[in-house]
């Protein structure tokens, strides 16, 4: 029987409403013995994930470990967009152990979650496999995460795909989430986080808008 396409997007596409965003432990302690990516990309990634989920008014949880007597503060990067929210502090190195945490995830109600913090193998793949196995939906944007070597970073994305994550990268996510560039209410927001964050995408964007006065779309 033939397949007729239609022109709607996939259900495993990520939309501004249908998830919460929890960004874990960016903090400097953490960064410190963080291998695997350069210190430079890994806040610029985490700062454009951060940015999009703001402008996209994405429900989003900060939280970190041990920050005033070891880990210390949250990238500024990651809490600008969010003034005056609270940090999460916690002593668990597994998120989804902390009942902080889970009693938002709870207020939030959302069963898509995407992840992202240090490190990949210990504070990502914890809340991922905790949360998988209590049937949440579960992305990982593996460009915002960062582990004491290459090998612990590929280890722990690999055992949490194994376990039905979805691996993505910090671009991919904020251009997922506009995913049409006829939905001019998010147009400049998004554009402006891309310059911002985005690397030779966002240079581009600059070039192009300042040379021609180009416009997505």
């Amino acid at each position: 029987m033939p397949i007729t396409a239609t022109p709607t997007p996939g259900k495993l596409l990520l939309t501004p409403k249908d998830h919460a965003l929890i960004m874990i432990d960016f903090q400097s302690q953490m960064a410190f013995a963080t291998h695997s990516i350069d210190a430079i990309t890994l806040r610029n990634n985490a700062g454009l994930v951060a940015h999009a989920a703001a402008s996209f008014k994405v429900p989003t949880i900060l939280t970190t470990v041990a920050e005033k007597s070891f880990s210390g503060p949250m990238f500024t990067e990651v809490t600008d967009p969010f003034p005056g929210q609270a940090l999460l502090d916690r002593t668990s190195m597994n998120t989804w152990e902390d009942a902080a945490v889970i009693k938002k995830v709870n207020e939030i109600g959302k069963t898509r979650l995407v992840l992202a913090g240090l490190w990949t193998s210990v504070c990502i793949v914890g809340p991922a496999l905790s949360a998988i196995d209590q049937g949440f939906e579960i992305y990982v944007i593996t460009d915002a995460c960062g582990d004491v070597s290459a090998e612990a970073h590929q280890r722990g994305v690999e055992r949490m795909v194994q376990a039905g994550a979805r691996p993505m990268t910090a671009l991919q996510y904020l251009l997922e989430l506009q995913r049409d560039w006829a939905r001019t209410e998010s147009y400049d927001s998004t554009t402006g986080v891309a310059r911002q964050f985005g690397g030779s995408y966002g240079l581009g964007i600059t070039y192009a808008k300042s040379m021609f006065g180009a416009h997505e779309g």
